[in-house]
C-alpha cells in the first residue's frame, strides 16, 4: 500500500508541473524564461539539499555531460515556453508521445532490437501525435505544440542518458545546476515580457523544489522497487492527471479531438511496454 501511495504522489506531482506552468503563464504572472530559471536553479538547491541530508556529501559532478545538460535545458525551456499557448493536457500528451517516440529511435540507434509490441505501440502513440496536430479547428497552437515536441525530445534524450547513471540524485541536482545558466542565457537574449511577481516566481519555485525536486526523489526511491512495465505504466497517468488538473483548476476543456488523441497516445505507450 505504501509503495502505490507514493508511487502515486510521484506521479501527481510530475503532472503538477504541467498545471502550475501553465497556471504561471496564461495568468502572466512570470514569463517562460523566468519560470525556467527559477524552476532549474530552486530544484538544483532542492536536490543538493537531500543528498546533503542523506549522504551527508556534497553533490557529486562526475556523471554530468554538456549533451546531459542541454537535453535537460531543452526539455525545462521548450515546457515553459510551450505552456504560453497550450492546454495543461494537450501539452502533457504531446510530451509523452514525443519522449516514447525518441526513446523508441534512441534504442534502435543504440542497436536495441525492440519486439514487435514496442513497434506497433511506437507506431499507433505517432499516429496519436499525428492526429492530435493535424490542421483543424480543434489542433493545438503549432508553435507551441513544436515546442512541447522539442521538450519531449530533451527529455527523451535525458531519460536514456539517465539509465546509465550510476547515482540518479547526484546526477540530476548537477544537471539541474548547470542548466540553469543556460535557461538564463535564453532569458538574457529573450527577455520576458512579464517581470516576475511574487505569485509567479513562488509558482516557479514550487514546480522545482516540490514537483520536481521532491518530486524526482520520491521517484528514484521507488523506481528500484518497481517492475520496468509497472513504472512505464505509472508515467502513462500522468497526461491523463494533468488534463484532469487543467479542467478542475484552470477551467479548460475536454475536446473529442484530445480525448481521441489520448486513447491513441496512452494506448500505444501501454502496447510498447508488453513483451513480446
Amino acid at each position: 500500500m505504501r509503495l502505490f501511495l507514493v508511487t502515486s504522489l510521484t506521479m501527481v506531482a510530475f503532472a503538477a508541473n504541467s498545471i502550475l506552468n501553465r497556471f504561471a503563464l496564461a495568468d502572466h504572472l512570470i514569463g517562460p524564461a523566468g519560470f525556467g530559471v527559477l524552476r532549474l536553479l530552486s530544484g538544483a538547491v532542492m536536490l543538493a539539499l537531500l543528498v546533503a541530508i542523506g549522504e551527508r556529501k556534497p553533490v557529486a559532478l562526475t556523471e554530468v555531460s554538456p549533451f546531459s545538460v542541454l537535453g535537460l535545458s531543452a526539455y525545462v525551456l521548450g515546457f515553459a515556453y510551450a505552456y504560453i499557448t497550450l492546454p495543461a493536457g494537450i501539452g502533457a500528451l504531446i510530451l509523452f508521445g514525443v519522449v516514447q517516440v525518441t526513446m523508441f529511435a534512441g534504442a534502435l540507434i543504440l542497436g536495441e532490437r525492440p519486439g514487435r509490441f514496442r513497434w506497433i505501440g511506437a507506431g499507433v502513440a505517432f499516429a496519436g501525435l499525428i492526429y492530435l496536430l493535424a490542421p483543424s479547428v480543434a489542433a493545438p497552437d503549432p508553435l507551441g505544440a513544436a515546442l512541447m515536441a522539442l521538450a519531449g525530445v530533451g527529455w527523451g534524450y535525458y531519460s536514456i542518458y539517465g539509465r546509465t547513471v550510476t547515482r540518479p540524485l547526484h546526477a540530476t541536482a548537477a544537471n539541474f545546476l548547470f542548466a540553469t545558466p543556460v535557461a538564463a542565457l535564453v532569458w538574457a537574449i529573450f527577455p520576458d515580457p512579464v517581470v516576475p511577481g511574487v505569485p509567479g516566481a513562488g509558482l516557479a519555485i514550487l514546480s522545482g523544489a516540490v514537483t520536481s525536486g521532491l518530486g524526482y526523489a520520491l521517484w528514484y526511491s521507488v523506481l528500484p522497487k518497481l517492475d520496468t512495465s509497472l513504472a512505464a505504466i505509472a508515467q502513462v497517468t500522468v497526461p491523463v492527471i494533468a488534463a484532469v488538473g487543467g479542467i478542475l483548476f484552470l477551467s479548460e476543456a475536454m475536446t473529442l479531438n484530445f480525448a481521441i488523441s489520448s486513447v491513441l497516445v496512452l494506448g500505444g505507450i501501454a502496447l510498447s511496454i508488453r513483451r513480446g
